[in-house]
């Protein structure tokens, strides 16, 4: 039995991480209707960038500016290539997106170079005692430091005004323009803090292992998130990155007694089993709109 709960809370932290780049995701296409396939390199540079401020700054710190930072590069990412892209198909625009992080992933790369960079975290893979549980100290912090943003970010999208104005725009945006509410301004605002949740996802990914030029395939592992809990769902962001965390975890832990025939690696490949199974049963995922075309 602890082995279960042990394995339960792994994976909430690891589903933690996913739950923040999939807030990321559903952000932006509630803004403007568009995958963002950027999000990799972004949480892949902010990893990188507060590898150097570390050392200067310390570790919490350094993680806020580095979300600070990826935050205004995002911000400057829509600016600059995505605006002009107004009006352009989704699908266009999408595929930019996908030339963005290639692009910018080629650039961060020569910061990382042929090492394993450490974020300089002070838990590494130290081990600590919950309830009675064994757990990876990291594994808490990314579950604890998870909370309080998405705390803060909600408190944010019910209590500001700019929180209001981006769900009146997402809501419809020819509406929130004849209120007056500036949907370019949203479009932009909806990159920063993007940009600052895959920062600090990447970040606590990196905890113990390090930063590699590979780190940016772990943020693929939101996509099962957000089809599981819905492309819209901000809610159901935090619920299928959770969910998809702990069905990774359960299945590292349990799949080889009962099923070694699927190989040493099966869960690596779990999210992705989920995903069809939920695009198979529920296309629009849990928490979803279900939208209905009258032809």
């Amino acid at each position: 039995m602890k082995e279960l709960f042990s394995s339960i809370l792994a994976g909430l932290g690891q589903g933690s991480m996913y739950a923040l780049l999939a807030l990321g995701f559903v952000i932006i296409y509630k803004a403007t209707q568009v995958i963002n396939l950027a999000l990799p390199a972004l949480m892949l540079a902010g990893a990188v960038l507060v590898s150097y401020l570390v050392g200067p700054f310390g570790f919490i710190l350094a993680v806020v500016l580095g979300a600070v930072g990826i935050a205004l590069l995002g911000l400057g990412l829509e600016r600059t290539v995505i605006r002009p892209m107004v009006g352009k198909p989704v699908f266009v625009v999408a595929i930019i997106t996908l030339g963005i992080d290639i692009a910018l992933r080629v650039v961060v790369n020569g910061f990382i170079g042929t090492d394993v960079r450490q974020v300089g975290d002070p838990w590494g893979f130290a081990r600590g005692s919950l309830f009675g549980v064994t757990v990876q100290e990291r594994h808490i912090a990314m579950f604890v430091t998870t909370a309080i943003v998405i705390t803060v970010l909600f408190a944010f999208f019910k209590y500001t005004r700019l929180g209001l104005a981006m769900r009146a725009a997402a809501f419809d945006q020819e509406t929130a323009l004849a209120q007056g509410i500036s949907v370019s301004s949203v479009f932009a605002l909806a990159w920063a803090i993007a940009g600052g949740l895959a920062a600090v996802a990447g970040t606590f990914v990196a905890t113990g292992a390090g930063i590699d030029q590979q780190l940016w395939i772990i943020a693929l592992k939101a996509l099962p998130a957000i089809i599981l809990g819905g492309l819209d769902s901000l809610g159901g962001a935090v619920v299928g990155g959770l969910s998809i965390g702990i069905v990774e975890s359960l299945v590292a832990t349990y799949q080889l007694d009962f099923a070694p025939w699927l190989g040493d690696n099966f869960s690596v490949v779990s999210p992705y089993v989920v995903m069809l199974l939920v695009l198979l049963v529920r296309p629009y995922g849990l928490f979803g709109t279900r939208e209905v075309e009258r032809v």
